[in-house]
This record gives C-alpha cells, structure tokens and sequence, in this order.
C-alpha cells in the first residue's frame, strides 16, 4: 500500500515537472528578443558567447563579479547538488547500464557521500544572506525562504541517512527501478527516506513555478546569449523580421 502510494506521487510529479518545464522552455524560446542588450563587456563572436555561457554555468562568472559571499555559498550548493545527482544515479541503473562505470567510480561515491554536507553548508549561508543582508532582506519572500529550508530539510534528510540511520539501500534501488519499468516493488519504511522522497516529490512539483527554473532560463537570456555586433549586423526578433520583409 505505502509502495503504491508512493509511485503514484512519484509519477505525477514526475508529471507536473517534465510539462511545466517543458511549456516554460517553450514560453522562453518564443519570447521575442527586439533589442541588443548582451551585458557588456561582452563577446563579439558565437564563439565567444559560447565560452562565456561556460563560464556562467560552470563558474557564475557574472555572480563572482558581483558578490563574492553569494558566490561561495551558491557555488558550495550547486557543487554539491551535483554530486548528490552522480551519487544518487546507481538506484536508477544497473551494472549493465552505458553510464554504470561513470556513476559506480570510487571517487564518484565517496565524495558522494559528503555531498549533503556541501549543499547544506551552501544553503545555510543562502539563508543567512536573506536574514542579515538588508537589501537582500528587503526584496525576500516568503517563498524564498520556504524555498531555501526545503532545500534544508532534503540535504539535512540525506545527510542523516548517510550517516546516522541508513536505509535498506537494496530494497530502495528495486524500488527506484520498478517506477522506471512502471511496476511498484516494495518501499522501505524508515522514516526519514519516506520523509526525503516526500520533500523530493514536492520539490519536483513546485519547481515549473519557483525561481528555480533560472537552471533553464540562463539558457535563454539575452543579456548572455547574444553577440555585441549591434553596429555590424542589424539586430530583428523573428516576428519583426516577418513584419520587415512585408513593408520592403
């Protein structure tokens, strides 16, 4: 019963997430762009914007210029993060799987393990930024906040089943690959994995309408995604260049 109650939640935020991503992406991609406004200094080439949307992703180049606090502490979360994700790729395959070498790699699990540690000491500086930085303080929500100790109670969660109570591993990866082959195979009952697989699924729900999804929008940015060649080659949004052609 408690199995099946728990796909269920699973698949439908499963769900909610892949359409309300998707139809932001779509909402972002057709968002018309009329001017040329990459934030300068910038590239005056393709290349170079490529490379500089690199650096955004890999090292919040833009972020590190502007506070070097935020930086560190939103650097900590998003390493971590990626890690939990590696780590935790082995409950969805088996050792048969392309990418099994990748995600089973000593190193990979054993700096896995700390990865909670990472993201929380991240988040709690996040946090503490929106309760003793005035300005920040100034424009939080309270979503912001709620946000941030959600993201809390998942590492905090984690952290605990690393180290404290550990589940039955076995019986969770079955589970896992069960919801991939759409069968329901039988859910530990430990406490805090039902409370850390809860808090993901809400996580999974909430994400197409929470600042979150500034993961995919960065993609779409004009202030990063276009070339400066405003005086070398006249800049038209797809719809403008329509209306153009029909006037000329």
């Amino acid at each position: 019963m408690l199995a099946s109650l728990f796909a269920g939640i699973f698949y439908i935020a499963a769900l909610i997430f892949v359409i309300g991503v998707g139809r932001k992406i779509i909402q972002y991609a057709r968002t018309p762009a009329p001017l040329k406004i990459p934030t300068t200094p910038a590239p005056v080439t393709q290349t170079g914007v490529v490379l500089r949307m690199i650096r955004e992703i890999v090292l919040f180049s833009s972020l590190f210029k502007a506070n070097k606090w935020t930086w560190i502490f939103g650097w900590l979360f998003h390493f971590g993060l990626l890690l939990a994700f590696f780590r935790h790729l082995r409950y969805t395959m088996t050792p048969d799987a392309l990418l099994w070498p990748l995600v089973s790699f000593d190193l990979v699990q054993s700096f896995g393990r700390y990865a909670s540690f990472i993201m929380f000491i991240g988040l709690v500086g996040l946090l503490g930024r929106r309760f003793f930085v005035d300005r920040v303080r100034y424009i939080s929500a309270p979503s912001d906040y709620l946000m941030l100790l959600l993201l809390l109670t998942i590492a905090g969660t984690g952290m605990l089943m690393s180290f404290v109570a550990h589940p039955d591993i076995i019986m969770l990866k079955e589970f896992v690959l069960g919801l991939l082959r759409f069968e329901v195979k039988p859910l530990p009952t430990d406490g805090l994995l039902l409370v850390h697989l809860s808090l993901v699924a809400l996580l999974m729900v909430i994400f197409p309408i929470s600042k979150l999804l500034h993961a995919p929008g960065l993609f779409f940015s004009p202030s990063r995604n276009q070339v400066d060649n405003p005086r070398e080659k006249r800049h038209l949004a797809s719809w403008a260049a329509k209306f153009d052609a029909d006037q000329s």
